[in-house]
């Protein structure tokens, strides 16, 4: 995709949705990075109707450990691999404590040392709650970059890359969000909704759908 292209692309993003927002309930720092490591292989809706209980009750690293892993189970037991989740997110819970005063480190090493912290999930933290211009490439950003031509790789991690070196400086903190938000609701894995696609005449994709009557 030309650079003018892409510059193009991003403005009828920004245009249809100015100031894009991220769908998973949280209260602070913590609560973010608890609920984004609740959303890895399930969806934002799912962990939003674990997490309006949960962090009714915990919203800190001290709070969650007082909680315990087996009641922790049961706040979360509906979301996919939730044991996992819980024995990690104790786990992180106390490295937080003991490491960094119960506060979410700044940086995506530090975050990546987390238990159940990948770099998607570092990328999604630092960029919303410390507001660095990061791309976290998840199922759906890896399909709109392949897809439509803007940043094909054969890895997330290509990808991001790729996202990163021809994003315009300007729309690279809401990057994220408009992507995701295209690859979710327009840009769908099996039928995407082309003819209501705002960057249709700017896309790669030769499959395009068109409206049925």
């Amino acid at each position: 995709m030309k650079k003018s292209t892409i510059h193009a692309f991003y403005s009828n993003l920004k245009k249809q949705n100015p100031d894009p927002k991220g769908e998973l309930y949280y209260v602070n720092d913590y609560t973010l990075l608890i609920a984004v490591v609740l959303s890895a292989q399930a969806t934002d809706i799912g962990v939003n109707k674990a997490t309006r209980s949960l962090f009714k009750k915990t919203q800190s690293p001290k709070q969650m450990i007082e909680l315990g892993e087996k009641e922790l189970r049961n706040y979360i037991k509906t979301i996919g691999l939730f044991n996992s989740k819980a024995k990690n997110i104790i786990k992180l819970s106390h490295l937080l404590l003991d490491e960094y005063n119960g506060l979410v480190p700044e940086g995506r090493d530090e975050l990546q040392r987390l238990p159940g912290v990948g770099r998607k999930t570092a990328n999604v933290v630092l960029n919303i709650a410390f507001g660095h211009p990061t791309i976290a490439v998840d199922t759906h950003l890896f399909r709109v970059g392949n897809r439509t031509g803007i940043a094909p790789g054969k890895t997330p991690l290509e990808v991001e890359k790729k996202f990163e070196k021809v994003t315009p400086s300007e729309f690279m903190y809401q990057a994220h969000h408009w992507l995701i938000l295209l690859g979710r609701y327009v840009c769908k894995a099996r039928k995407p909704d082309c003819p209501n696609c705002v960057v249709n005449e700017f896309c790669g994709f030769k499959a395009k759908t068109t409206l049925e009557f």
